[in-house]
């Protein structure tokens, strides 16, 4: 991939887009107090070097889907071939080869309990040379999603104000999951792949019109079904190590260690799970020597943490529902 050196501007953009996703390149341009034209130049620079791209992405809490957390240990010959074909089905969302390559952790959100069965009791189970299998369902999320990471923090409060003052925001997640209907599905397709699809190719993709597919993205987006997220590559900003951790905690604690980890601009991710291992997050620093200080520093001051285990992500098949490497 082309290196790319970043100056304010960019991660300025970064922050907008984190913000909003689909904000135009004049407002995020009013925000920066730079040219539209500068803004869009900056964003197809980062977007075609494939560091950087904005997801329209399905909230499945809120269609009814169940989120799991799976590890799988394999045997060294089989663990790239597996992960890749995780990679490939569309009911997983972020693929990892882990420490010496011999295990795979992975997510996925599962429609029906018949679909649940048949990744976790069957296709995975039993494949070949695949030697365990552990499955936790992720209860909740203190970062990632629709909460962003705050590794991406580039922007004064008050810009930030005015970037979301054009958001739509989801309104509460209570009551019965959101059905899709017909088209719905070809429109996430394309957000899947580019979050910041217009709205003719958009309605080119649904069979609707323009102002159909804009209201139909304001109606899921509010009804908290939708929501836009960037994905960037760690190496981008500098961070050449990531890891995932898997921590137990006591239940009491769980809650407030969960939002402690969300301050932390290292966690790109942190959840709250089945199992003994309670809270599970995924961790990026610039070193080795980064991520030891972030272990014995912050991690250590974290007092109702009494157990953590660690790998390092040494490849990434997926990220944010889209292949990286297959």
């Amino acid at each position: 991939m082309e290196n790319i050196a970043l100056d304010e501007v960019d991660r300025g953009l970064l922050h907008a887009l984190q913000v909003d996703g689909r904000a135009s390149f004049s407002r995020i341009g009013e925000v920066l107090g730079v040219s539209d034209q500068r803004v869009a130049r900056r964003y197809r620079r980062l977007r075609s070097s494939g560091m950087v791209r904005v997801v329209g992405l399905p909230d499945g809490r809120r269609l009814g889907y169940e989120n799991w957390s799976i590890r799988l240990r394999c045997t060294p010959d089989a663990a790239v071939s597996i992960a890749e074909a995780l990679g490939r089905r569309s009911d997983t969302f972020w693929v990892h080869l882990l420490s010496g390559g011999t295990e795979i952790s992975c997510g996925t959100y599962q429609r029906t309990a018949d679909d649940r069965e048949s990744l976790l009791l069957h296709k995975v189970a039993r494949t070949n040379r695949v030697l365990s299998v552990i499955a936790h369902r992720t209860l909740h999320m203190f970062v990632g999603g629709r909460i962003g990471w705050t590794g991406l923090a580039a922007l004064s409060p008050d810009q930030v104000a005015h970037l979301a003052a054009g958001r739509v925001y989801a309104k509460r997640g209570d009551g019965e999951p959101v059905v899709l209907g017909p088209g719905d599905e070809a429109l996430l397709e394309v957000l899947r792949r580019d979050g910041r699809a217009a709205h003719a190719d958009l309605a080119a993709a649904t069979g609707w019109s323009e102002s159909t597919v804009r209201r139909r993205m304001e109606h899921l987006s509010a009804a908290g079904a939708l929501f836009f997220d960037l994905d960037v590559l760690p190496t981008l900003l500098g961070y050449r190590v990531e890891a995932q951790l898997w921590m137990s905690v006591p239940p009491a604690e769980l809650h407030a260690t969960g939002r402690a980890l969300a301050g932390h601009p290292e966690i790109a991710f942190a959840g709250a799970t089945t199992g003994p291992n309670n809270l599970m997050a995924s961790v990026v620093c610039r070193d080795d020597a980064a991520f030891y200080r972030y272990m014995t520093e912050s991690l250590g001051a974290l007092p109702a943490i009494r157990h953590i285990e660690t790998a390092p992500i040494i490849r990434t098949i997926k990220r944010a529902g889209a292949v990286l490497s297959v």
